[in-house]
C-alpha cells in the first residue's frame, strides 16, 4: 500500500494528501479542533401523526432544521419546536422543500423557478412568525430531501432558493453541501454558506451523497456513524462508497431525526466529539 493518499475533491480536482491513507492513519489533529455544529431535521410530523423526538433531540443539538409545511410539520408543530428551540437557546433553521407531502419532500419535482422561489420565501416567512412569537428567529437556511440533492447539481433551481432566501432575509446563512451549485449561488448573491457533512449517509468518490435508492446509502450501524462523525469534525475527511478518502471540512454535522434510536445516536456523537477535543457549538 502506498505511504500517502489523494484526495478526490467535490469540484473534480485531485490533490496529494500528507497523511496516509484514511484506513490505516489519521493525520494528527491540530491542538484544538474546530467548532462543529450539531443540526436535526425537527418538526417533521402533521396533525396527530409524529415522526422525530424533537423535545429529546433538541436536548442534544445545536441547530433544528424545522419543517416548514410543505414536506412535513404544520402551523402547530412549527410553534411548538420553536418554543422548545428557543428555550433551549438552539438555533432555529428553515428547512425548506418541494410542495409534496405525500412523498415526504423526496421526489424530484420540476418547479418553474418563480414558482419555486416564491415558495422557498414563504416557507422562511412562516417560520419567522413563530421563531419571533418564541423570542427567536429564523437564522437559516437548508433545503430537503429532494431539493437538497437537486441543487447539488441543477444551477437553475439552485439559482431559485437563493432567490427565495434572499426575498426573506438578505442575510441568511445557507447551510448545504460544500462545493454544490447551491452553495455557488449562495455565495454569489453575498448570502454565508456554511458546508454540512453526514455521518449516517454514504459518499461518492465525487464528494456527493449516494442517492437513497441505492444500496447502503444510509450508514446503520451506529459505531460506524459515530467514528465517521468524529473523522470529518476533526479531520475533514471521510470514507466514500468506493472506499476513497474524500475532503469535507464541515461547519455542521447532520444527525437525522426520522432513523431507529436516533436520540441515543445523536448522544453518542455528541459525547464522542467533546470526548475528543471537539467543541460543539452553533454557527449562527
Amino acid at each position: 500500500m502506498s505511504d500517502r493518499s489523494t484526495i478526490l475533491y467535490f469540484d473534480g480536482t485531485v490533490r496529494s494528501s500528507p497523511f496516509p491513507p484514511f484506513e490505516v492513519q489519521m493525520p494528527t489533529p491540530p491542538e484544538e479542533a474546530a467548532p462543529i455544529d450539531l443540526n436535526a431535521d425537527l418538526g417533521e410530523g402533521f396533525g396527530r401523526w409524529t415522526l422525530t423526538d424533537d423535545e429529546q433531540l433538541l436536548s442534544v443539538v445545536t441547530s433544528a432544521n424545522v419543517a416548514c409545511g410543505f414536506h412535513a410539520g404544520d402551523a402547530a408543530t412549527m410553534r411548538r419546536v420553536c418554543e422548545l428551540a428557543a428555550a433551549r437557546g438552539v438555533r432555529i433553521g428553515a428547512q425548506v422543500s418541494y410542495r409534496d407531502l405525500a412523498g415526504f419532500g423526496r421526489r424530484s419535482m420540476d418547479v418553474p423557478a418563480a414558482e419555486l422561489a416564491a415558495e422557498v420565501a414563504y416557507q422562511i416567512g412562516a417560520l419567522e412568525v413563530f421563531a419571533r412569537a418564541a423570542g427567536a428567529r429564523v437564522a437559516y437556511v437548508k433545503p430537503h430531501g429532494a431539493l437538497y440533492n437537486r441543487v447539488v447539481r441543477d444551477e437553475e433551481q439552485a439559482a431559485a432558493v437563493v432567490e427565495g432566501v434572499l426575498l426573506a432575509d438578505r442575510s441568511l446563512p445557507v447551510l448545504g453541501l460544500p462545493g454544490s451549485r447551491l452553495h455557488e449561488a449562495a455565495a454569489k448573491a453575498g448570502l454565508p454558506v456554511v458546508p454540512e457533512a453526514f455521518g449516517d449517509r454514504a459518499y461518492r468518490a465525487d464528494g456527493s451523497l449516494v442517492p437513497r435508492g441505492e444500496a447502503g446509502a444510509v450508514v446503520s450501524d451506529p459505531a460506524a456513524v459515530v467514528e465517521r462523525s468524529v473523522a470529518m469534525a476533526r479531520f475533514g475527511v471521510v470514507t466514500a462508497h468506493c472506499g476513497s478518502s474524500v475532503a469535507v471540512r464541515p461547519r455542521s454535522l447532520c444527525l437525522h431525526g426520522d432513523t431507529p434510536g436516533a436520540v441515543e445516536l445523536a448522544r453518542r456523537v455528541r459525547a464522542r466529539l467533546e470526548a475528543t477535543g471537539v467543541r460543539v457549538e452553533a454557527f449562527a
